[in-house]
């Protein structure tokens, strides 16, 4: 009997401590700040990279919307935390620039012009949906990812709303483009940007304004435990087929290393507008058994030829930030780029973590591969130097740069 009585006292309060658990996970949930994150869409692309891994930072402490303008694909392209909320804005319209590039190819004139129409009333409604959720959004800080969004978000907040402004593009000393972005961010609380470079040029720009300008670097989502064994014969290089990224510079390289060290092979991981471009080159240099264009592909697929591969290359003419470089460096690939790019710039000490090319020099790029294709242990040193060097982009350290900002004002 006695011990019966136990039971039930037992039960009783395992019962009230489970409600006492989830009375307290409700009161935090319900006393956590709500954070808006203002993008254009959720498709392919490294700020939408970018944003879907802030998001998933910043759930652990805060209440996470995205608000996109249009909806390009069923689900997000890349993968999101169950607790991240995402509204889209313009139902059941969405741009398809490819189509209208097609129909003006082909002749198809009132197909591009249906197109054009369309377009421009997205435009039109991005602008009044946008605007509308800022005025009206309960959201206690608001995070605009775009100059146009950073625009309205200075105009139509409410006071009491953080007003932050995250950069990613570089402006390529485009100083027009550097203008428009720097009053874009006149009225903002804080403007993020995602190189030191960056932070500082704009700082100057802002002189007057009461505007912080503040660096915080992108994310790297996790450093794999296991390192490449760097001893396939394999290049490898990920990123958009779009005409800024290189990739017709990188297959002319590759042609001329594949003349001289056959056994090696070249993967490209990535989709877009120059697709038929580079496989007409790959058909017409008889290099379809050394080239594989995979497309786009998740990060467990993406991890896994990285994993398999000995040297990354990138031959973008302009690059941001870099976090494919970042992801290169983690499985400890030796990174090689062309120093035209901002991005690669700042996280390559060229001879210690990686190697840039100046000028864009063809001869001095298949150089320096050749050097690596010719040692390992050239490759291991360099690779673990990059390994090392990335630490400072982890989630654990990134997090706590925003988490600051955040709870500033």
């Amino acid at each position: 009997m006695i011990f019966k009585t136990i039971r039930n006292y037992s039960f009783f309060f395992s019962l009230f401590s489970i409600e006492k658990i989830l009375c307290y996970n409700v009161f935090r949930w319900l006393c956590m700040k709500k954070v808006a994150i203002l993008a254009l869409h959720l498709g392919y692309g490294g700020i939408e990279k970018s944003i879907t891994a802030l998001a998933n930072l910043l759930c652990d402490k805060y209440k996470v919307e995205i608000i996109c303008s249009y909806k390009l694909y069923d689900e997000p392209v890349f993968s999101l935390d169950e607790r991240v909320k995402v509204k889209y804005l313009i139902k059941d319209l969405k741009p398809n620039r490819k189509e209208f590039k097609t129909a003006l190819k082909k002749h198809r004139f009132f197909t591009a012009f249906k197109e054009g129409l369309k377009s421009i009333k997205i435009l039109k409604l991005r602008r009044k949906t946008m605007v509308d959720y800022i005025k009206n959004s309960n959201a206690s800080i608001i995070i605009s990812t775009r100059d146009i969004f950073n625009f309205w978000l200075g105009d139509y907040a409410k006071e009491k709303t953080l007003k932050i402004g995250w950069e990613h593009n570089h402006y390529h000393d485009d100083y027009r483009y550097a203008r428009n972005v720097s009053r874009s961010a006149y009225y903002l609380d804080y403007f993020v940007l995602v190189s030191e470079n960056l932070r500082d040029f704009y700082a100057g720009r802002l002189i007057n304004s009461n505007c912080r300008c503040v660096y915080i670097p992108n994310i790297i989502d996790k450093i794999p435990r296991v390192t490449s064994e760097l001893t396939e014969k394999r290049l490898i290089s990920v990123g958009r087929l779009s005409p800024e990224k290189g990739y017709m510079d990188l297959l002319k390289i590759y042609s001329v290393l594949a003349n001289k060290h056959p056994d090696w092979v070249l993967d490209i991981i990535g989709d877009g507008s120059e697709k038929e471009r580079l496989e007409k080159f790959i058909n017409n240099h008889n290099l379809n058994d050394k080239v594989t264009l995979h497309g786009f592909q998740n990060k467990e697929y993406i991890d896994k030829v990285m994993h398999k591969s000995s040297i990354y290359v990138m031959t973008s003419y302009t690059e941001s930030f870099g976090i494919v470089l970042l992801e290169a460096m983690s499985h400890g690939l030796p990174c090689i780029a062309f120093d035209s790019a901002e991005g690669a710039r700042d996280l390559i000490d060229s001879g210690m973590n990686g190697y840039l090319i100046k000028n864009r020099s063809y001869v001095a790029m298949i150089k320096k591969i050749e050097d690596l294709m010719g040692s390992r242990e050239t490759r291991k040193r360099v690779g673990m130097a990059g390994r090392n060097s990335i630490k400072k982009y982890t989630s654990e350290v990134v997090s706590e740069q925003w988490y600051n900002l955040i709870e500033k004002k």
